[in-house]
């Protein structure tokens, strides 16, 4: 054991403790008082200090030999005597019920499971990826920080850096989704004054919206996959994944569709998207069905309308065993493409593009708020153009 200070009348005491990899293990020492006892040998009184000890998970070098190592030193200590100090106010306000006026200091990933936990929206699996990424971050950019971040060191250079990162593992969209909801994040901890001000402004995270990067299935291929099947495949996920490819709902909407959605004699289906629930006017949609979808729907077993209304139209697993269940179906079809859920919804949107439809018709039925979210899906159809044309043969005058 090793003070961090020479002389310390702190209560909790910031202590070290060399570790054999050559590094100090910084903890917290609390003294709780004393009790006395009496020695039976020597019928004298005994004083006993009571101790409690915290580790705080914070390491540093003994033998800083670079700059990056004694500024990383410099930084963990100050992170370790901030903790102390936060440690040291609640032992005060629950002693008199007074404590030093403060910022909130607390560890902000914690902030950040929180909102997590807490979290109803449809988009939840994304908030949960983004902070992910931004611990994964952490734990590359400095392994001593990686399991405690302070608002202070929640700064731009550090939101810049982690947009860098953010690009430098993503394929596609996928920088700009985490980002958003990283922003998101943010937001929320500005709200509950966790932090004093928002470390994401004027970062940005620029990426070509305008363009399809996820793969998408042709006609042909659509058929392929319909044309597969295999013993014990799950029919549920079979039959909601073609209707999915046929009216470019999203999984988080047809996993909650139920037989009250569909309005049988105006062969209808309207539903509010989950992911626009209380953020656009236009979050209800309504698809025209064909007799081919009203099929893959069918009817419901159930007799009144409030079990009818309960009734999901497909009853489908997890996400996961979802997603486990298509990738090895599209497998067995022999395409030769990453296929997720989503990209029945783009597929979707090319394809009805690609037959002659308006782009304001597949806005409509997308549910996009407007034609500028859509108009990515003209620019596939684009270059499926584009790349019919080159595989001609080269004219020969």
């Amino acid at each position: 054991m090793r003070r961090i200070d020479k002389v310390s009348t702190d209560n909790p005491k910031l202590l070290k403790k060399e570790l054999k990899n050559g590094t100090y293990s910084l903890y917290l020492e609390y003294y709780l008082g004393y009790s006395k006892s009496v020695d039976s040998k020597t019928d004298k009184d005994v004083i006993v200090k009571n101790r409690r000890k915290e580790s705080l998970g914070l390491y540093i070098s003994k033998s800083p030999r670079t700059p990056l190592e004694r500024q990383t030193n410099k930084e963990t200590l100050e992170l370790a005597k901030r903790i102390r100090f936060e440690k040291e106010q609640q032992m005060k306000e629950v002693a008199t019920g007074y404590r030093l006026p403060s910022f909130k200091k607390v560890n902000i990933l914690d902030c950040m499971d929180a909102y997590y936990d807490n979290y109803t929206k449809g988009d939840k699996r994304m908030i949960k990826a983004a902070i992910k990424r931004f611990k994964d971050f952490l734990t590359l950019e400095n392994p001593l920080h990686k399991n405690h971040v302070t608002a202070e060191q929640m700064n731009k250079a550090m939101m810049e850096r982690f947009v860098e990162y953010l690009k430098s593992i993503s394929k596609g969209e996928g920088a700009l989704t985490h980002s958003k909801r990283f922003k998101k994040i943010i937001k929320y901890l500005v709200e509950e004054d966790y932090l004093r001000k928002n470390p994401c402004l004027n970062v940005t995270c620029k990426a070509d919206e305008g363009a399809l990067k996820k793969d998408i299935l042709s006609i042909e291929e659509i058929q392929m996959l319909i044309n597969t099947t295999y013993p014990q495949q799950n029919l549920e996920v079979r039959r909601a994944f073609i209707f999915c490819l046929y009216t470019g709902i999203r999984f988080c909407d047809v996993k909650d569709l139920v037989f009250s959605n569909v309005d049988y004699s105006n062969k209808l289906l309207t539903f509010n998207q989950k992911k626009a629930q209380g953020q656009s006017s236009k979050s209800w949609v309504t698809i025209p069905l064909n007799d081919g979808l009203l099929q893959l729907i069918g009817t419901s077993e159930k007799m009144s309308f409030e079990e009818i209304s309960n009734d999901n139209i497909f009853k489908l697993p997890s996400q996961t065993m979802c997603l486990r269940s298509l990738k090895y179906w599209v497998k067995l079809a022999k395409i030769n493409k990453h296929i997720t859920w989503h990209c029945a919804r783009h597929s979707f949107a090319v394809n009805i593009l690609n037959n002659g439809a308006n782009i304001k018709t597949v806005a409509s039925l997308l549910g996009h708020s407007g034609i500028q979210h859509t108009e990515k899906y003209t620019r596939a159809v684009d270059e499926l153009k584009q790349k019919a044309i080159n595989s001609l043969p080269e004219l020969d005058l």
